[in-house]
């Protein structure tokens, strides 16, 4: 079935549906991933805090670099095991990333002042929400922009790595613009590609809610990634 198909079949789907899941399974979406964030951001402010942590994590590599293992094993555990994960294995194994993240972003409080760190939060905040709204309301099919949009992520990631042996100041906030874009793209095509995925869905069963989960999680890496990057165009503030 060619993808305008599908897309048109999702459309008249969604204008006659009346399954009282939906609205319950986005919810569940939103509030997964609200909860993680708050995890996230509760567990940088901790360890931030904390002289013997912030010592231990970046005071020994080896912890700096298993924190970071940890954290994509997580992410392709729960991603690509999550037909042969639990509903309940794969919330942990989400909570337990949002917690390892937490503590690999405390070192955001070195670098940037808490009025830069808040400012910075809410307006991701506002751009995502906008974007997601978008997202979620939008008839237009948004899959061949998250084709290129998934393009430029991984020509940014390549760059990114590049810039890590250029060291150009004007290079990384020229790929730190890009990031915002590319974010901002991404959260939009994420949340109508959870939108058609859960609307395809019938009821609540332990399946569709783990499609909700991973919906969540795309969502969270979308917010975390888009205020990583905006942090860095307004770190001009910095302690």
């Amino acid at each position: 079935m060619q993808e305008k198909e599908l897309y048109k079949m999702i459309n008249e789907k969604e204008a006659t549906i009346a399954s009282a899941s939906f609205p319950a399974l986005m919810r569940k979406v939103y509030t997964w991933m609200a909860l993680a964030l708050v995890i996230t951001g509760v567990t940088a402010y901790g360890v931030a805090h904390s002289p013997a942590m912030m010592q231990l994590i970046y005071g020994n590599s080896f912890v700096m670099w298993g924190l970071i293992i940890v954290e994509l094993a997580l992410v392709f555990i729960v991603s690509g095991m999550i037909n042969r994960l639990s509903l309940t294995t794969a919330t942990l194994l989400f909570i337990l990333y949002s917690v390892v993240n937490g503590a690999t972003l405390s070192v955001i409080f070195l670098g940037y002042s808490q009025s830069v760190i808040a400012k910075t939060f809410f307006i991701t905040a506002g751009m995502f929400g906008a974007m997601s709204f978008y997202g979620y309301v939008t008839k237009q099919d948004l899959s061949s922009i998250g084709k290129i949009l998934f393009m430029a992520l991984i020509g940014l990631i390549i760059a990114t790595i590049v810039n890590l042996f250029v060291r150009s100041s004007m290079f990384d906030m020229i790929l730190s613009y890009i990031g915002v874009v590319i974010f901002v793209g991404l959260t939009a095509w994420d949340t109508q590609k959870i939108k058609q995925m859960l609307l395809m869905a019938d009821g609540m069963d332990e399946g569709v809610q783990k499609i909700a989960l991973m919906g969540a999680l795309s969502l969270y890496l979308d917010f975390i990634n888009l205020f990583l990057y905006l942090l860095r165009i307004f770190g001009g503030n910095r302690n």
